[in-house]
């Protein structure tokens, strides 16, 4: 395999799933860092070198570079115990991704880096306007996690594929947003699970 270099802000759940995700697997790759609230994404030089999008993460394949953390992901996972066998949960896997990105990150995410990294009280008026929207959403994302999680140890099939990895990275930390998880106790339970996983790193290493 060609060096991987991961272009990350530690403290993102998008850039901690690839990181696990990596872990698990037991593939070496690089890291480096950038902090987001200071704009270190957005300067020339990354724009032009790393991802004309300003964001992370990105992961740089040899010369190439490959944004966005769900397509990161499925790059290392490909063709490993990670991905499933049979063809409806390969995109039953692919379902709960995307529900990832489009129904939960935008919410449960957002809501804890506006809390705890931004801070509540630094928030435009167009943020605060938001704010209970997306709290809203949030708490909905994860009753439906948990619903489906109800007799079942992982989102698809019998084993951990990448539909846990990507839900786990905000989905841990979602307290600091301040979603209470002791509301969703198959949540928990399978949270428990995905840190019991050979290899399981942490948000912090």
């Amino acid at each position: 395999m060609e060096k991987l270099i991961l272009h990350e802000d530690w403290v993102s759940g998008n850039c901690y799933k690839i990181r696990l995700t990596a872990a698990l697997l037991g593939v070496p790759i690089e890291r480096r860092q950038y902090e987001v609230l200071k704009s270190e994404t957005r300067t020339e030089a990354f724009l032009t070198q790393v991802n004309a999008n300003g964001r992370i993460p990105v992961l740089q394949i040899g010369d190439r570079f490959l944004p966005e953390s769900n397509a990161a992901c499925w790059y290392l996972a490909s063709r490993s115990p990670l991905v499933p066998d049979d063809r409806f949960d390969q995109a039953d896997m692919l379902r709960w991704m995307f529900f990832e990105q489009y129904s939960h990150e935008p919410n449960v995410a957002t809501v804890r880096f506006w809390q705890a990294y931004v801070g509540l009280e630094n928030l435009s008026e167009a943020q605060q306007a938001l704010l209970p929207g997306k709290r809203v959403a949030g708490a909905a994302a994860l009753k439906l996690m948990d619903d489906h999680l109800a007799g079942r140890d992982y989102f698809v099939g019998a084993s951990l594929t990448l539909a846990d990895i990507c839900l786990y990275a905000y989905t841990h930390v979602a307290e600091e947003g301040g979603f209470d998880l002791g509301a969703y106790p198959n949540i928990q339970a399978w949270l428990e699970r995905v840190a019991g996983q050979p290899g399981y790193i942490g948000l912090e290493m």
